[in-house]
């Protein structure tokens, strides 16, 4: 039976998940998905996501791909995924890839979106959740100068967890920007990139609140860039206020291009 890969684009809550990848004793949204959708095709069904987000970590467009037979339209897929998928996951959308399409190497530009609130309501258990119930305020002038800094091109080895050593630690950032959300309770940081390091987004967060907060000198972000040694940085921000907005991928990797 003829297949071809598929882009799924996926919200989650990622309160009870262990993250995104599979796990030998955990509960993931990779295993979930790749579960529901071996129902579907009768056969082990891989997927590939376009990022590993972590424990507690929420995304409202969550890029995945899998190789499903073409007798599933992109409508119905969604559909029949949805309806076996639990409550906290949901497939927005499925289309068709060319061959040899890979979600991860062949994306673009990904946007991640970190939420923060400083009113005494944000640490009510229908916000907390969703952002990082901060309670204290913050120097708007100093997140902006922060945030204009982290564009272009830097190393952000200092400014993500230690890992197995890469061939390189440079990312390139498009846009960077703090602004005031629209319920005057906080502050959003969106950020978008080539690629990110792991938990670099939440250690860029955790830099700049401690910089806003005077905890720590604006000069310190620039020697963390291009520096080697995360023990200088703050303390990553908590996970629940990430979310994976979105990842961008070339018009000409669509089937239908």
């Amino acid at each position: 039976m003829a297949a071809r890969p598929t882009l799924l684009v996926l919200h989650y809550d990622g309160g009870a998940f262990a993250g995104w990848q599979r796990q030998k004793a955990a509960r993931t949204v990779q295993a979930d998905l790749e579960s529901a959708l071996e129902r579907l095709v009768g056969r082990r069904a891989a997927v590939i996501g376009a990022g590993r987000t972590d424990t507690g970590v929420h995304a409202v467009g969550q890029a995945a791909a899998a190789t499903v037979p073409e007798r599933w339209t992109p409508a119905e897929l969604v559909r029949a995924l949805n309806a076996l998928l639990p409550p906290d996951v949901w497939v927005a959308s499925a289309s068709r890839m060319k061959p040899g399409f890979n979600p991860r190497r062949d994306a673009a530009e990904r946007t991640y979106c970190y939420r923060i609130g400083l009113d005494p309501g944000a640490r009510s258990p229908f916000r907390r959740r969703y952002e990082w119930a901060l309670g204290a305020p913050l120097d708007d002038e100093l997140l902006a100068r922060a945030a204009a800094e982290i564009r272009g091109v830097h190393g952000f080895q200092a400014l993500s967890t230690v890992g197995p050593e890469r061939p390189h630690y440079q990312c390139r950032v498009m846009e960077a920007m703090w602004q005031r959300r629209d319920d005057a309770h906080g502050y959003e940081f969106w950020v978008t990139a080539d690629r990110f390091l792991h938990r670099m987004v939440r250690f860029l967060v955790g830099v700049m609140v401690d910089i806003a907060r005077g905890r720590r000198p604006p000069s310190d972000l620039g020697e963390l860039l291009n520096g080697t040694d995360n023990r200088r940085a703050s303390p990553p921000a908590p996970p629940q206020g990430l979310f994976l907005v979105g990842v961008r991928y070339p018009a000409h990797l669509y089937a239908d291009a």
